[in-house]
């Protein structure tokens, strides 16, 4: 039968997603939906924390598996299916910010105030603002390694740097945040 190698929708939790990618590629309508499903909730995260507005990062999550979709037979297959998503998501996140520019000038607005006792909900704002706060590529291979649990090889693919420039970023960011967030 001509269409046995396409996937059972119900049947796909032990295909890899690079089996699932080549299976894409090959002509499986069903393919890359199960990726697209497997880790849109992820890269969601990894989009919000980039832009830090939702209706940016749900265009640029947009963006991202649009063109992962047309360009999956470019996968070269040297890093997960997920660092490549990862990477897209984030140059498409990148390739957002540019063409905005911001609404408000930093210098208006006040620096958030330690607070001695933080509830959570607290420490999170303070963390979000504080991250606001880093250059561009600190910001982001903290967002990479700290928050997505990435290794830095791993970051360092999807930002397309050096391991070693992950981990110095990485280093800077964290002394940065420490010196922001620490109580006066």
């Amino acid at each position: 039968m001509a269409g046995e190698d396409l996937l059972d929708p119900y049947d796909v939790s032990d295909v890899s997603d690079r089996e699932l990618l080549s299976r894409h590629v090959d002509g499986d309508p069903e393919a890359f939906g199960e990726i697209f499903r497997r880790h849109k909730d992820r890269m969601w995260a990894v989009a919000l924390r980039t832009t830090r507005d939702p209706e940016l990062a749900a265009d640029a999550v947009q963006d991202a598996f649009l063109n992962a979709f047309r360009r999956a037979g470019s996968f070269r297959g040297d890093a997960q299916v997920s660092t490549w998503l990862h990477r897209i998501v984030v140059n498409a996140c990148l390739d957002r910010l540019r063409r905005i520019r911001p609404t408000a000038d930093l210098a208006d607005h006040e620096p958030v105030e330690p607070r001695e006792h933080h509830r959570s909900v607290e420490v999170q704002l303070d963390v979000r603002a504080a991250l606001g706060t880093l250059p561009e590529g600190q910001r982001m291979a903290l967002v990479l390694v700290d928050m997505h649990g990435l290794s830095m090889a791993e970051a360092a693919a999807v930002l397309d740097v050096a391991e070693g420039t992950v981990k110095s970023r990485c280093s800077r960011g964290r002394s940065a945040l420490a010196a922001i967030l620490e109580p006066p």
